[in-house]
């Protein structure tokens, strides 16, 4: 009778695991369910800065706990792959890094780009192509006296971006030579423009093509430096000509430069560098949209990037819906001298890393990566409150930009992919599968409570809370 016992107990089981395993397939969780017991490792940043970036205790998904909430994550629903999260490495932020004595600036840059415990792995920069209004001055690649023009661009030089931009980037690349960098002018050099000055103004039709071997020329003279350009976008805000440098660009001249001046032009050089438009704010998909909507502009252009000074994120979903074949990039978003670290940690956390992940796009860039105590160095005009991730200024601060980006761009390495996760109530989330099969979540609780809820994993559940305004990353 024992024996009989024994062997009815043993079908029952069988039975419970034959079931358990097709219930998960037709789930499409795909593989086996998460073991009972597989831990969780996870790190949290709280509004109120008592944990930074901190890992905490270990906890493990054990089929129970008690939560009303649940995120479920299904890694079988999968969406846009990652490129990468960073920064923008202005002129400015290099030139500070690189004032830094020897020492100094390799634990600053193995601290930012490297992979060691406490590192926080930037994997993808955007880099001016020229100045930006966070540079120590103003200048293009062929600057010339006024009244002169350099149809054949002899003078092109990358004289300015030796002194600090190039030395910072090799050094960057050392450590993590598959980082992924996005080019951006800010303005084309001022005798190509119908003002003549680095603010506003458009380029002149003339000068279309010899602007579109302008970006030839240095996407050649980066390469013969070891430095490899990803993807450029044309105009840094098109549609915002106060800044300095600035210049304006609408949807028809983007698409006439593209179509009939810097795709051909790339294609006959030879250059695979992906061109994106538009890089302005989420109020105008629109643009992107009249671009992607021309055949033979679209034909050279890899997607779209977005800003969030104005609209709403949701935008990148409305350019994917109608050219789903393009992709997104969100390529910068700001930290003020005038914000605090709770309500900066908690917008940027919701629109910039879930908010845009969640609308497809393959990068999440905040803005600049460096500045010293006083929001220098910028250009006359330029930005006087934007605060970098770090402030050197006799020391290494580091500002809520930091951590925003590191409790990405740490765990999520380049070719991971976004997967599908609940949102509830005050909890926001968003989850990727990486390259080595673990699984990502970054929880944020928007609410002004603490949150227990269970992360829900192909059938088990771990069970954790959160407190009001902290954001988490979780790995498994």
């Amino acid at each position: 009778m024992k024996h009989l016992d024994r062997m009815k107990s043993m079908l029952v089981l069988m039975a419970v695991m034959s079931l358990s395993f097709n219930c998960d397939k037709r789930k499409g969780g795909g593989g086996t369910p998460t073991t009972p017991g597989a831990e969780v490792n996870w790190w949290m940043t709280t509004g109120s800065q008592t944990s930074l970036l901190q890992k905490q205790t270990a906890f493990a998904f054990n089929n129970g706990g008690t939560a009303v909430l649940t995120i479920d994550v299904d890694s079988a629903q999968k969406y846009q792959s990652i490129d990468g999260f960073g920064y923008t490495l202005t002129e400015g932020s290099a030139y500070l890094i690189n004032k830094l004595n020897a020492t100094e600036k390799n634990n600053l840059l193995q601290e930012l780009f490297g992979n060691s415990e406490n590192a926080i792995g930037i994997n993808y920069l955007r880099i001016g192509m020229g100045a930006t209004d966070l540079s120590t001055k103003v200048y293009s690649y062929n600057d010339l006296a006024s009244g002169e023009t350099d149809v054949t661009l002899s003078s092109f030089s990358l004289a300015q971006d030796t002194v600090d931009v190039i030395p910072v980037l090799k050094m960057i690349l050392a450590i993590n030579p598959s980082i992924k960098l996005m080019a951006t002018p800010w303005s084309a050099p001022t005798w190509m423009k119908d003002n003549n000055s680095s603010i506003g103004g458009r380029l002149k039709t003339q000068y279309y093509s010899v602007y579109a071997q302008y970006f030839v020329k240095y996407i050649q003279a980066m390469k013969a430096k070891g430095i490899t350009v990803d993807a450029l976008t044309i105009q840094n805000e098109p549609l915002h000509g106060g800044n300095n440098p600035s210049m304006l660009m609408n949807a028809a001249e983007q698409a006439d430069f593209i179509k009939n001046h810097l795709g051909p032009a790339f294609r006959t050089a030879n250059i695979t560098t992906k061109i994106v438009l538009y890089d302005h704010n989420c109020d105008r998909p629109d643009y992107p949209i009249a671009v992607l909507n021309d055949a033979a502009a679209k034909q050279f252009v890899d997607g779209s990037a977005f800003h969030l000074y104005a609209g709403d994120i949701v935008a990148l979903s409305t350019v994917h819906d109608a050219h789903p074949d393009k992709n997104l990039y969100f390529t910068e978003q700001w930290t003020g001298a005038g914000g605090s670290f709770d309500g900066d940690l908690k917008w940027h956390i919701r629109n910039v890393v879930i908010g845009s992940m969640r609308n497809w796009s393959k990068v999440a860039l905040n803005w600049n990566l460096a500045n010293d105590g006083g929001y220098n160095p910028h250009t006359p005009g330029g930005c006087d409150q934007c605060k970098g991730a770090i402030t050197l200024d006799g020391a290494v601060n580091r500002n809520v930009s930091y951590y925003i980006m590191g409790h990405a761009s740490k765990f999520v390495p380049t070719g991971s992919v976004r997967i599908a996760s609940t949102q509830t109530g005050n909890l926001y989330t968003v989850a990727f599968l990486r390259p080595d099969g673990k699984k990502v979540l970054i929880a944020l609780n928007d609410g002004s409570t603490t949150l227990r809820f269970n992360i829900k994993y192909k059938g088990s559940n771990a069970n954790t809370s959160l407190p009001a305004g902290a954001v988490a990353t979780y790995v498994w």
